[in-house]
Parts: C-alpha cells; sequence; structure tokens
C-alpha cells in the first residue's frame, strides 16, 4: 500500500474561471471551465523578489480533469502536494503549476481542434496562455506534461504548434492507432447495436444510472471520433461517425486515414522539424501497458533515433495504471529545461 501524503499546501493555490468562444461544441458542454494554479512557498518568495517563474500545464487522462489531481485522495498525493515536495526536497525548481477542467461529456479529451467537442488545441495557447500570462509573472517559457491522453495531447500540441511551448512530457501517450484503438472496434459495435445506434447508444450513456466497462470503452472509441474525424455536417448523434460498419466491423480505409492522421507516427513524420525546437521531449511507457503502447511508443522512439530528434526515453516496468510516481522524474526534468 502506498504511502499517504498528509502534508498541507503551503503555498498558493487560485482558482478561477475563463470562458471562451473556442469551445463551442456540438455536445452542449460548457465553454466557461474551471483552472486551478499551485505556487509553492519558494516559487513565491522568488516573485516577491522581482522574479518570474516557468509554467506547467498539466493535462488529465481520459475521465479525469486537472481538478481532479488537486483533490484528496486515499493514500495518494494531490499534484500540488508533489509539487511542494518536489521542491521542498531540492529536486525540482519551483513554478507555477496550472491544472485546467478539459472534460467533456463523452468522458474526456484528446486536446486536438475538433469541430465537435471544441477547439481544445487552439484554446491551450491562445484562451490558457495568455489568461496564465495575465495573472501571473511568468518568464514566458510554458511546458505541457500529462498521462495517456494528457500525454498524447502534450505532444500532439508540440507537433502542431512548436513555437507556443518549449518542454513537454508525455506518460504513455496515445500512440500507434493501429494496435491501441481498433482492437477496441467489435465490442464498440456490439455495445453501440444493443442500443440500435450511435445517437441512442449516448442517449444511453447519458440516462443510465452505472455504465459498465464495456460501455464505457464504447463510449472512449465514440470520444476518439468526435476528436479525430469531426469535420462532418451530420446533424445526428452530434456529428460522431465511426470509421467502420457497425453491421459486419469492417473498416473504412477512408475514415480510418483521417484517425491515423493525428496518430504520432504519421504526424511526427510529416511535421518532422517540429520536435527539434523543443528544450525537452519526455517520453515513457510501462512495459506492461495493457492497452499496448509501448509498441507504439517503441517505434515512435525509433523515428525521433532516425532523425536526430533529441529526446529522453524510458521504458519501465510497469502497465498503464499506477504511474503517477513517474512525475518525480518528468516534472523536475521540465522545470529545469524552462528556466532561462
Amino acid at each position: 500500500m502506498p504511502e499517504h501524503s498528509f502534508s498541507p499546501i503551503e503555498g498558493k493555490l487560485d482558482r478561477f474561471t475563463i470562458d471562451s468562444d473556442l469551445l463551442n461544441n456540438n455536445l452542449g458542454d460548457p465553454t466557461v471551465r474551471e483552472v486551478i494554479v499551485h505556487i509553492p512557498p519558494s516559487g513565491l518568495e522568488i516573485i516577491d523578489q522581482g522574479h518570474q517563474l516557468p509554467v506547467l500545464i498539466y493535462l488529465a487522462p481520459f475521465t479525469s480533469s486537472g481538478l481532479a489531481r488537486a483533490g484528496w485522495k486515499a493514500f495518494a498525493e494531490t499534484l500540488p502536494q508533489r509539487h511542494e515536495r518536489l521542491v521542498r526536497e531540492d529536486k525540482m525548481s519551483p513554478t507555477i503549476l496550472v491544472l485546467p477542467d478539459c472534460f467533456t461529456s463523452l468522458g474526456g479529451n484528446q486536446f486536438v481542434d475538433s469541430g465537435i467537442m471544441g477547439q481544445w488545441s487552439t484554446w491551450l495557447h491562445q484562451s490558457l496562455k495568455p489568461e496564465i500570462s495575465a495573472r501571473y509573472p511568468t518568464n514566458g517559457r510554458f511546458g505541457l506534461f500529462g498521462k495517456s491522453s494528457g500525454g498524447f495531447g502534450a505532444l500532439h500540441n508540440a507537433i502542431h504548434h512548436p513555437e507556443e511551448w518549449q518542454a513537454i512530457a508525455t506518460h504513455s501517450g496515445d500512440v500507434g492507432f493501429d494496435l491501441l484503438y481498433r482492437s477496441e472496434f467489435s465490442n464498440t459495435a456490439t455495445q453501440i447495436n444493443k442500443q440500435n445506434g450511435v445517437e441512442n447508444f449516448l442517449r444511453y450513456v447519458k440516462q443510465c444510472s452505472k455504465l459498465s466497462g464495456d460501455d464505457f470503452h464504447a463510449l472512449m472509441t465514440c470520444a476518439m471520433a468526435a476528436s479525430y474525424d469531426s469535420k462532418t455536417e451530420h446533424s445526428h448523434s452530434y456529428g460522431i461517425r465511426l470509421p467502420f460498419d457497425l453491421e459486419t466491423c469492417i473498416l473504412d480505409d477512408a475514415l480510418w486515414k483521417n484517425w491515423l492522421a493525428f496518430d504520432p507516427l504519421t504526424s511526427i513524420e510529416q511535421n518532422i522539424n517540429s520536435l527539434k525546437s523543443l528544450d525537452l521531449l519526455f517520453i515513457d511507457c510501462g512495459n506492461k501497458d495493457q492497452y499496448g503502447i509501448q509498441y507504439g511508443s517503441r517505434l515512435m522512439v525509433r523515428m525521433l533515433r532516425e532523425h536526430n530528434i533529441e529526446h529522453f526515453w524510458e521504458e519501465f516496468d510497469g502497465s498503464h495504471s499506477g504511474i503517477e510516481y513517474r512525475l518525480d522524474y518528468s516534472m523536475p526534468m521540465l522545470a529545469e529545461a524552462l528556466q532561462i
């Protein structure tokens, strides 16, 4: 059993909201989003002395939110507690830690621009960054980090907006879509067919008292479709279309190609110079990841090596779950890379 952290937060915790039309969406989700910001005591001292701090923005995994990472949990450590401990132990220099709520009613976020879910990628650098810069004395250097969907989001935004982000860390981030997602398509078809179509399935999800594991994974596939193939004009099912036939589960190659354009194995190859400007590209993954992300990660790292893109890579002994301790490695490296 992991040790519980009883340490009180001694630094500053702010909570505020941002409203942005960039988040207009087909789901009916709010455009007003909460943000938590944490600054440890030594960071406040630096600010009081007239100096500035770098910014770390945490992108949450699927089914979670930045707000959840600031909340108490038994036998665990909140992200602000971890931040303060690492700084107190002289393992990390202080930062402005930003924990935004980016949850959606489809269960999560891939932090891409979506015609269905909202322009989340653009929101990160056109709404969230300016708001943080207006409220706090930043040194103008920003990093993204997260696990799973959050790790994918960090990598995706570094690839497509390299001028906005100086350092990223992706922990078990989505990569290798052919293996990662296609294995769920038959289950998704089964669960959606039980409800007689996507529209009825999404209505069922909203009305049921509890989702089964199979229903949850089918919803996750719908969320991925809304993220990776969202430029549709369908008036039903929020505009979601799946890349396979619900009756036969045969893949629609044209629609699947839209998904693959977001796979880092594709997007890095097509934007090969983007990652070269990063001061830190941190990548790790467990060797027993239950979604098979270690295989896509190995291919991605091989690609980075072939193109002489500097990076830190570690494959650790573990799965996709219970890997928050890996932040003890990435957060200090990010903070160091973001110093002027």
